[in-house]
């Protein structure tokens, strides 16, 4: 009985020793407009694949976490100013943004993709695109990576969200949308209004633009956090929570090899 006892207490000791900042509280940067990592529902709430990922993350740490819905772009300016503990919304861990802020382990790797309507004559080259007027959301890794590729001959038109850019594409003010390929199925191509809209050209995934994946952004110096956050993403991904999540959004597996 006693030797059970022990057994129970080191496993007890193990766990809470596993994730430093269990029982603190801590504030998640979110989006909310990003379907369907991020979106918000028609009661208001904040819901997607990065909002499951998130609280399955706070309860494995055993964290009290607040979701914190803030604009793409000023997600990296309330981490660095403190009003929030971390970013969980679809940010790319490249280099750039490791001058400024740390990054966890991966959570997702997609590649980012351009569409046009069908029928378009558009092509992915300069030649083809010279006069055109591509989407993207604004402060964004394929932001940077469309406008190196086709600035000095496109257009490139920066929205604050993907549901902006599907808008005036439908419009016919824009010719071509590039985000994550994921985001641009379910959040336009496999709705309504979306089927007349079609994918194009190669997969975007070069390191230099996208760095190793979808990560969890940190303040510097936070290694605390960060070890548990990557404690934390390797329970889930062992356990199977992580695949119900991913199951309930993708029939893809969208962590990536």
């Amino acid at each position: 009985m006693k030797k059970s006892s022990k057994i129970v207490l080191a496993t007890v000791m193990t766990l809470a020793s596993s994730f430093a900042l269990a029982e603190k509280n801590l504030k998640i940067g979110v989006e909310g407009a990003y379907p369907p990592f991020s979106e918000v529902n028609s009661s208001g709430e904040v819901v997607g694949f990065d909002i499951d990922i998130a609280n399955a993350l706070c309860d494995t740490m055993q964290a009290k976490c607040e979701l914190v819905q803030i604009d793409w772009d000023g997600l990296i300016p309330a981490l660095k100013g403190r009003k929030i503990d971390a970013i969980i919304a679809s940010m790319s861990a490249t280099e750039e943004r490791k001058q400024s802020i740390d990054f966890t382990d991966r959570y997702y790797r997609i590649p980012v993709k351009l569409i046009r309507q069908k029928g378009s004559d558009v092509e992915f080259s300069p030649e083809s695109m010279t006069g055109k007027t591509i989407g993207v959301q604004v402060s964004t890794t394929f932001d940077k990576h469309i406008t190196d590729l086709f600035g000095e001959v496109a257009d490139i038109k920066r929205y604050n969200s993907n549901d902006e850019a599907y808008i005036d594409l439908q419009a016919g003010r824009l010719d071509v949308v590039a985000a994550e390929s994921l985001a641009l199925k379910a959040g336009f191509l496999d709705t309504e209004a979306g089927q007349n809209y079609e994918f194009f050209g190669p997969d975007l995934t070069d390191e230099k633009y996208y760095g190793e994946g979808i990560a969890i952004g940190i303040r510097q110096g936070q290694d605390e956090l960060k070890a548990d956050f990557n404690n934390a993403i390797k329970t889930i991904r062992e356990n199977g929570t992580y695949k119900a999540i991913n199951d309930k959004y993708f029939e893809i597996d969208v962590y990536g090899e």
